[in-house]
């Protein structure tokens, strides 16, 4: 048996997984219009490929990856674009951004698919790129660029993959259902990670809340002989366990280095809907345009997890699973310790969309926070070990300097010290504002060095001509003065 690490703080949560997981995987219905944001993932936008009117087929590319950390986005159903603008979409902010929206049209009809017969015979490269044009991206919640995390460069090699499906936030079932349910894809999917990272060994992580899905991965594992350096580690159920650093911790006993990642400590993280997403791409040839969403809370009659075409309205999911509530108030896009509330039921599923809930206790809500008791709950429950009360203090007076004095930016957000805190004080807030006003500030500062720079290029560059434009006035007049002197001369 694996001898497992911990990690500090945490909490034992109310799973309240049981809710949606009597049901199997069910196909979510085909929505009238599918809206699709074109920042789906971390990293630039993708730029649309299509036209207004024109009709596209099912996994069709509609808009391609615009930079290095960008990946391409394609038709969900085949249908008709009927607008290229800015739409709501699912984000704490409330902002709108680009988006295609398509009309579909019901037949489903796909578009020509090349799927890879053999992908060891494919280059690392050559899968990088294919993942890449697949439009995959981390289905976990961070939505980072699949294709960049299985690139570990020249400096790096990899030592062990691990695949991440401990799924900590209670009611998030969307992991482990498809664990119960596609093991054996998953299982492709990290065969093809494998040679593309030339990894030597690989971890599938799973919580031990999970009986089914340890034992549907157990068995899919024991059928296949060219699997036989990947093992199934249990873990401890507590919450945030699923974070990437945390789980790092627990599974090898090792701390990824402040301001550093875990390929620099040998490590791949990915998830278990992802490695399964890559296998459907490089296998089947299908691009990345459903994903399966928990639909879940006290206000859903027939919660569970749906299988759903990126772009689908949250509404039409609510109905399908017959939610007593639509008021945007009480729906929340994520788990109860990081989710956040939605504006609206019209706003689409996107890549990085992995539950709905609907009328959930102690969920994320407006607090009526007192005064702080300095009582030290916060920093107890801290899994990264830092002092949220005195980032809270100097994250109010806007001393940002102060707050990253007390490493600020190592804050994973999980929400830990605003549950166990007596004053009902927001701390996230607090933090993720910080580090927003930071991040601007650097940003400002990064325009205003480089207006500086051009300021003073363009001095230097008037001084040289006015230099240059003087030398030449000099080496006129002196010309002018030699023949003068030659013709009273002769």
């Amino acid at each position: 048996m694996r001898q497992l690490g911990s990690f500090p703080g945490g909490l034992v949560l109310d799973g309240q997984k049981n809710r949606s997981t009597h049901l199997a995987i069910r196909q979510a219905p085909l929505s009238k219009t599918l809206i699709l944001p074109l920042q789906q993932h971390i990293g630039e936008a993708s730029v649309p490929t299509v036209v207004i009117g024109e009709r596209v087929l099912k996994g069709q590319m509609i808009a391609r990856a615009n930079g290095h950390v960008s990946v391409n986005l394609h038709a969900p159903s085949s249908g008709h674009i009927t607008a290229i603008d800015n739409q709501d979409i699912p984000h704490p902010s409330g902002l709108s951004a680009l988006s295609i929206s398509i009309e579909t049209d019901g037949k489903e009809q796909w578009a020509p698919l090349i799927k890879t017969d053999n992908y060891q015979k494919l280059s690392a490269h050559d899968l990088r790129q294919n993942i890449r044009y697949a439009g995959i991206v981390g289905l976990g919640g961070a939505g980072f660029p699949s294709f960049i995390k299985l690139n570990p460069g020249i400096h790096h090699f990899v030592d062990t993959l691990i695949l991440n499906g401990v799924e900590c936030e209670p009611y998030i079932t969307c992991d482990d259902m498809i664990m119960r349910e596609r093991a054996e894809g998953i299982l492709d999917g990290i065969a093809i990670m494998r040679h593309a990272i030339k990894a030597k060994s690989c971890i599938i992580a799973i919580e031990d809340n999970k009986p089914e899905a340890i034992t549907a991965m157990q068995s899919a594992l024991a059928q296949h002989s060219d699997h036989i350096d990947t093992e199934i580690v249990i873990v401890p159920t507590r919450y945030p366990a699923g974070s990437e650093k945390q789980l790092i911790q627990v599974i090898t006993k090792l701390q990824v280095p402040n301001n550093k990642l875990p390929i620099d400590i040998g490590i791949v993280m990915h998830n278990v809907g992802t490695a399964y997403a890559i296998g459907r791409a490089i296998n089947h040839g299908e691009p990345l345009i459903s994903r399966i969403v928990t639909i879940t809370g006290q206000n859903v009659n027939k919660a569970g997890n749906l299988e759903v075409l990126l772009g689908s309205p949250i509404r039409d999911l609510l109905d399908f699973c017959e939610a007593t509530t639509q008021n945007p108030s009480q729906l929340l896009l994520g788990g109860p310790m990081m989710g956040y509330h939605l504006t609206g039921c019209d706003l689409p599923i996107t890549k990085t969309s992995n539950c709905i809930l609907a009328g959930v206790e102690n969920a994320v809500t407006e607090p009526m926070p007192m005064p702080c008791i300095r009582c030290g709950e916060c920093a107890t429950a801290c899994p990264v070990s830092l002092l949220p009360q005195q980032i809270y203090w100097h994250a109010r007076a806007k001393e940002l300097e102060k707050t990253q004095e007390y490493n600020l930016f190592d804050c994973i957000e999980c929400g830990c010290c605003s549950y166990v805190c007596p004053s009902e004080i927001p701390l996230v807030q607090y933090f993720r504002f910080a580090k927003t006003e930071i991040m601007n500030q650097e940003d400002e500062k990064k325009k205003s060095n480089v207006a500086r720079i051009r300021h003073e290029n363009r001095q230097t560059r008037q001084e040289t001509e006015k230099r240059e434009k003087d030398l030449r006035q000099q080496r006129r007049k002196a010309t002018l003065a030699s023949e003068h002197v030659d013709k009273e001369t002769s």
